[in-house]
């Protein structure tokens, strides 16, 4: 199975750590972001179409010095935003399901398993403050039908991750300007109206790694789970 990694944003929340080096190679706890993705990897997933921009010939160069099991496919990401950054990886993509992670999340394996085990599925969490997540919207039977990006008031009580099980009917839909940027979820969002989409609720949610500040604070949390 293939799976998606979005490292093309410039990280503009983390300058200046992020005028030389990507922020999927920033360091948390002494290794790379993306390095704790790559290792969580259940093994199911065989293939990687990695989207980079800035600075990605130092991704490139990071995951080429790695010995993993996953075949690497690279793919040219865009400037405006994570929805078309995400279609880049279209052309890789040929009629099936795949597993889509951004760059601000480090998932667990089981998380990642657990969202696998749907057809297709988005890892959720129960934020504390709704309005700088993206929001989902329930069916009586429990499937997402709607994504609010960032709401200022919120009925419902599921935010969405980067982390996503999808299929290549995601490309029927284009993206939709949404507080100045084409976000992926307004692309899911539409792709939820048709498709039975589950929740899929996170065991061990880390939070968006968006600031300098979130490495120190997640860096905390990953090393008091490596003592338990």
């Amino acid at each position: 199975m293939k799976a998606v990694i979005l490292a093309a944003g410039e990280g503009i929340r983390m300058r200046p750590l992020t005028l030389k080096v990507p922020k999927p190679l920033l360091k948390i706890a002494g290794r790379p972001i993306i390095d704790y993705t790559l290792s969580n990897m259940p093994l199911e997933i065989d293939e990687l179409i990695v989207v980079t921009k800035h600075l990605g010939e130092q991704i490139k160069d990071f995951i080429g010095r790695q010995n993993r099991h996953m075949k690497v496919k690279y793919a040219q990401g865009s400037d405006k935003g994570t929805a078309y950054s995400f279609i880049a990886a279209k052309n890789y993509l040929k009629n099936e399901r795949f597993l889509v992670i951004t760059g601000d999340d480090i998932p667990g394996t089981q998380d990642i398993k657990n969202c696998l085990a749907k057809d297709l599925s988005i890892l959720v969490f129960k934020p504390r403050d709704p309005r700088v997540c993206g929001m989902a919207y329930q069916r009586k039977d429990g499937s997402i039908w709607k994504i609010i990006e960032k709401p200022k008031v919120s009925k419902a009580n599921l935010a969405i991750t980067g982390v996503m099980v999808l299929n290549t009917d995601i490309f029927n839909y284009k993206p939709v300007l949404e507080r100045g940027e084409y976000y992926l979820s307004s692309m899911v969002g539409l792709f939820a109206k048709d498709h039975k989409v589950f929740p899929v609720m996170s065991t061990n949610f880390i939070g968006e790694i968006t600031t300098p500040q979130d490495l120190i604070r997640v860096g905390s949390i990953l090393v008091a789970r490596h003592k338990t």
